[in-house]
């Protein structure tokens, strides 16, 4: 390691055992990852217990195949099952056990239920009926029910899409979701960290001490290398942890793989933003000396964060490809929020995302150049906050 670079090790490596050891940062990784372990545990039960069960006398018991086709169409998720007679399918209604017993025959069905029929299930017993009804027209007209109810199956209309249309997978809008919320929570907390870090030093002018054996670009790198070092690890654990939990209760049913680039890429986004972020945070909170200052020079700066998390969870889940997400998602300010989420839902194009990345990347070292020359011209002046225009002169 070149002699320049060891006084930002070591900055670094005080951030990163203070910010570690910290009570705070234990307890937070284990709420949030606590809350994202939970979620796909109660996403599985909410979607495994959604099945309505309906119950069958023995005397009706050939509806049940007919029923659970129609119920199939009718996109109402259903289990039947055969009861022993109409009294204790009743008392099964009451206790709770199944949701609806059908009695009666073929030619007059009743649905028993206990307080009120669900909507899904009436739409299936209403085609029931029908279907019933027309059987018995086209038996009393000489027909073949079966080969009416085929041809009226097989007739379809046939539709020609332009363009086709995306396809919207529920577990990949709540992945994407979850992966919004940590990437705007990490970015938010871990660079006001990086804010209130130089303020703190400032205010106390332990920065004056500091600067008297370093350089103010080698305090600057080491303080966002050691607080973004923090935050990888807290984000790695909790993506980590919460894809290991989705995939082994089998609340994420798509493929592993694709759960695992969605880690990855939140990963490799969560560097890009932070150091993107925490740079102009460094420099713009050395312009102030006290930390209920702080609020008036980065709040600017986190709307840039919160902007486009809140029009990526509130357009993306319902509308993947919107042109408008697809284009600020190239901006290198809302690429680290935006992207991870349009990865987590998937069929993002390779040019978009390798143009992101450069831009970002290339963005990057005019961050260091710039922020370096406003933390250089301003950590030093205590009191009154230094005016921006002041800050960039050369000193």
């Amino acid at each position: 390691m070149s002699s320049a670079w060891q006084p930002v090790a070591l900055v670094a490596r005080r951030e990163i055992t203070t910010r570690i050891r910290a009570k705070g940062f234990r307890i937070g990784t284990l709420v949030l990852l606590a809350l994202v372990v939970a979620f796909p545990v109660v996403l599985r039960i909410a979607t495994g217990s959604s099945a309505h069960s309906v119950g069958f006398t023995s005397q009706n018991a050939s509806l049940a195949r007919a029923f659970a086709a129609v119920a199939t169409v009718s996109g109402a998720n259903v289990q039947t099952a055969t009861v022993a007679d109409q009294a204790s399918g009743e008392q099964q209604v009451r206790a709770g056990t199944l949701d609806a017993l059908v009695v009666g025959s073929s030619g007059s069905v009743q649905v028993v239920v206990d307080h009120s029929l669900d909507e899904g299930l009436r739409a299936a017993f209403t085609a029931l009926t029908r279907q019933q009804a027309l059987d018995a027209q086209v038996r009393h007209l000489g027909g073949d029910p079966a080969q009416v109810s085929a041809a009226v199956a097989s007739a379809q209309v046939e539709v020609a899409t332009l363009e086709p249309a995306p396809e919207i997978n529920g577990q990949r809008i709540a992945l994407g979701i979850v992966t919004g919320v940590l990437i705007y929570l990490s970015l938010q907390t871990w660079g006001q960290f990086v804010a209130q870090g130089v303020v703190e030093e400032k205010s106390s002018r332990v920065v004056e001490l500091l600067l008297s054996t370093i350089r103010p670009w080698q305090l600057m790198a080491g303080k966002v290398l050691g607080i973004g070092q923090v935050g990888l690890v807290q984000i790695a654990i909790v993506a980590g942890g919460g894809a290991i939990a989705g995939l082994v209760t089998g609340a994420l049913t798509i493929p592993a793989s694709a759960v695992a680039g969605t880690v990855v890429w939140l990963v490799v986004w969560y560097l890009l933003g932070f150091f993107s972020y925490a740079l102009v945070l460094a420099a713009a909170s050395s312009l102030v000396s006290r930390q209920e200052e702080i609020a008036g020079v980065v709040g600017p700066i986190l709307m840039l964060l919160v902007v486009p998390y809140v029009l990526g969870i509130s357009i993306l889940p319902s509308k993947p490809d919107s042109r408008l997400i697809e284009v600020l998602s190239l901006i290198p300010l809302f690429s680290p929020t935006l992207m991870p989420i349009r990865l987590a839902f998937g069929d993002v194009p390779v040019w978009q995302i390798g143009l992101a990345v450069a831009l970002v990347v290339l963005m990057i070292p005019a961050l260091v150049w710039l922020s370096g020359r406003i933390y250089r011209n301003a950590v030093l002046r205590t009191g009154a906050r230094v005016r921006l225009r002041e800050a960039l002169r050369s000193s």
